[in-house]
């Protein structure tokens, strides 16, 4: 029988309860769905240990000893067993808390101890290991690597632990061994020195040695990688075939503009990705792209010369902002820059009260505004548009797909989509979630522009700091303090907002001093952020509400206390609220004494660049690609079950250039030799909506 057609609940070992907690849990329907939940680590069972030999980064063990003593402790459901064991030379406790009234121990028996070893007062011990008399152990137990699967606790609480679902995946496999239907071309395994399917499953799950697992293991992250990026290929091969409103003039408003109301010289690479986007723009075809640039490099002056080639040419534009506070800002930069009449900008949010809107919808209809900014309220079905010919989307994976389509339908064809990002984003992690979009990336900051520098300190170091405070205020700056909580939290050791206002208050009786956070009336907010932009106010005390859409030049110094809590990419976004004028600007991370490995790394990677594409490396290291696929990212069509896109960069380029190679001269995939590719693409569409297709 198939496989794949073999619903799970029919699998040896399985039956209707455990199949509902599989689908439930690992969404697995089938048989080979099963096989597809692959291991996430290995033991080496031809590997003896002696007691001696266990060291910290063990994760499992077996030795063969004796059981000298055993005693039983407690009563009723708080019973526990606890026993010694020997290997002749040392001892070491077992313990077991649940069935200890199914385990019998004997005495002058050699045992198989197969378990983790974990501390306990500074002494090795075992919480519920495998023990096997000699006289039972099987070959298997002691031979090859033995793989342990991930599980969750309704999966333990039911026998599915990491030994129930091997059993489950072993009965399976001689029906493996019997042939599963390839994924991959034989010319393509050829080309590329891949295993069989069938090769890759049987290794993957019971290999004799290393070097055969990590051929199952680079098969099959390949094969789950190859089709990301057919996918991704073949959706922007559809795009490019999408008619694109033409915006072949260059005409008076973006040359008023660039030649009167320019804030700065625009540098090279500015100029190359205007280029870029105008190219497309030209082409009468729709325009797909994604605009990368580290903070202040100026992206927002970029979008604004889009906008106003789409205004020579007789389109409007809308460009959508996660937040209010980012809109907002985007609003006011985009009228400061466009004084003298150049174009008519207006703002939506969900604070334009109705009145407004009234206007507000009437000028959009009649085309009399040019460029409308705003945040998911532009989604709303009242909000129509006389001729939108261009969509600007900021920090669009804070938008889901489906949200984002819903823009589409606002005029005849799909209007020229620009993505910008101020999250610098690993040359992997875009191949994956942009993959269907040509990249354009600002690598420059604007002249004038000093590197922020990034100072490490201990909470410890309040005074330093608050010396530091007084110098940069004396010398007329500003500065932003940030806390990741905005009340004391008593399950949290972390500095809090309204403690420390309170404490800075008093520490500054001379300063002004103003809070802004989340749980602010908007209004209210705006009131804020308005004294310290306009220099009333030389303290700014905040949550993360300031992490993007905040431009004061005169602010330059960022204090971010409890640091640690923070991953590198909010680091990275709150240093880049400073840095913005002509000021040497500093950035002081406050953490406590004792940090994580990782998290040190944390902290010196950000006290060692400002590169935010370095950080964004790191960050995808240290973090791994998190949660890519489903609605709220635009570009993984399915879940990453093996492949890892913090560490299969070179694996990754491989599938895509293999992708290419396969869509050369077959884009529709209809060739009798590449029919495999469109079927499994087929199951793959079943298994999971792709919303690239509409994002």
């Amino acid at each position: 029988m198939d496989l794949s057609a073999r619903d799970i609940t029919y699998c040896k070992n399985v039956g209707a309860r455990r199949a509902d907690i599989l689908r439930n849990e690992l969404k697995v329907h089938t048989a080979l769905d099963l096989l597809r939940h692959y291991p996430y680590r290995y033991t080496d069972r031809s590997r003896m240990y002696w007691i001696s030999d266990i060291a910290d980064e063990d994760t499992m063990v077996q030795i063969t000893g004796e059981i000298t003593e055993w005693h039983t402790i407690g009563s009723g459901k708080g019973q526990r067993l606890s026993a010694q064991f020997t290997d002749g030379r040392h001892q070491v406790e077992l313990v077991w808390f649940r069935g200890v009234q199914y385990i019998k121990l004997e005495k002058g028996v050699r045992y198989l101890l197969f378990g983790k070893p974990s501390r306990f007062n500074h002494d090795w011990n075992f919480v519920h290991p495998e023990l096997t008399p000699m006289h039972k152990v099987t070959p298997e137990m002691t031979q090859g690597l033995e793989p342990e699967y991930p599980t969750t606790e309704k999966m333990k609480n039911s026998g599915l632990n990491s030994k129930g679902v091997r059993q489950i995946i072993a009965s399976l496999i001689p029906e493996v061994k019997e042939g599963v239907p390839d994924t991959l071309g034989v010319d393509l395994r050829e080309r590329y020195h891949l295993m069989s399917l069938t090769d890759a499953l049987v290794n993957i799950h019971f290999p004799q040695d290393t070097p055969t697992m990590q051929k199952a293991r680079e098969r099959l992250k390949f094969e789950e990688l190859f089709y990301i990026q057919l996918q991704l290929l073949r959706q922007m091969k559809k795009r490019e075939n999408n008619e694109g409103y033409p915006m072949p003039i260059v005409g008076q408003r973006f040359n008023s503009f660039y030649h009167t109301r320019l804030p700065f010289p625009l540098t090279n690479a500015q100029k190359r990705v205007i280029h870029e986007i105008h190219d497309d723009l030209k082409s009468g075809r729709q325009m797909n792209r994604l605009l990368q640039g580290d903070v202040g490099s100026g992206k927002t002056l970029v979008a604004l010369m889009c906008a106003l080639l789409a205004a020579d040419n007789g389109y409007q534009t809308c460009i959508m902002a996660p937040t209010e506070l980012l809109a907002q800002q985007h609003y006011q930069t985009l009228t400061g820059m466009l004084k003298e009449g150049i174009a008519h900008v207006a703002l939506l949010t969900g604070s334009t009260t109705r009145k407004q809107r009234e206007v507000l919808h009437e000028n959009l209809r009649n085309g009399t505004i040019d460029i409308l900014v705003g945040t998911h309220a532009l989604l709303e079905d009242e909000v129509q548009f006389y001729n939108l010919g261009l969509c600007i989307i900021d920090e669009q994976h804070r938008f889901g797909v489906k949200q984002r389509s819903r823009l589409w339908s606002k005029n005849l064809h799909a209007p020229h989509i620009l993505v910008m990002s101020a999250t610098p984003i690993p040359r992997t992690l875009a191949m994956t979630l942009y993959g269907d979009l040509r990249v354009s990336i600002i690598d420059e900051l604007p002249p004038g522009r000093k590197p922020v520098h990034t100072l490490h300190y201990s909470i410890q170091r309040k005074a330093s700091v608050n010396e530091f405070i007084r110098q940069q205020v004396g010398l007329g700056r500003q500065i932003y303090v940030v806390y990741p909580l905005i009340q004391e939290n008593e399950k949290l050791d972390l500095q809090d907002l309204q403690n420390g206002y309170n404490e800075l208050v008093d520490t500054f009786p001379q300063y002004r001093i103003s809070m802004v956070h989340g749980q602010m009336r908007a209004a209210d907010k705006e009131i804020q952020m308005q004294r310290f932009a306009q220099g009333e106010t030389q303290i700014l005390v905040a949550t993360t509400v300031i992490e993007v859409g905040v431009n004061v030049p005169n602010a330059t110094v960022m204090i971010i206390q409890n640091a640690e809590r923070f991953g590198l990419s909010q680091l990275h976004q709150l240093r880049g609220r400073v840095g913005r004028g002509g000021d040497q600007s500093y950035c002081l991370l406050l953490t406590r004494n004792e940090l994580t490995k990782e998290t040190r790394k944390r902290m010196d990677t950000m006290v060692a660049t400002n590169d935010g594409f370095r950080i964004a490396e790191t960050d995808l290291e240290l973090r791994g690609p998190g949660d890519l696929d489903g609605t709220q990212q635009s570009g993984i069509p399915f879940e990453l079950h093996i492949a890892n896109l913090a560490t299969d960069g070179q694996l990754l380029e491989r599938a895509r250039k293999a992708a290419e190679e396969v869509l050369e001269d077959d884009p529709l995939l209809e060739s009798e030799w590449n029919r495999i590719y469109k079927r499994h693409l087929d199951v793959l569409r079943v298994a999971q909506p792709i919303w690239s297709e509409i994002s």
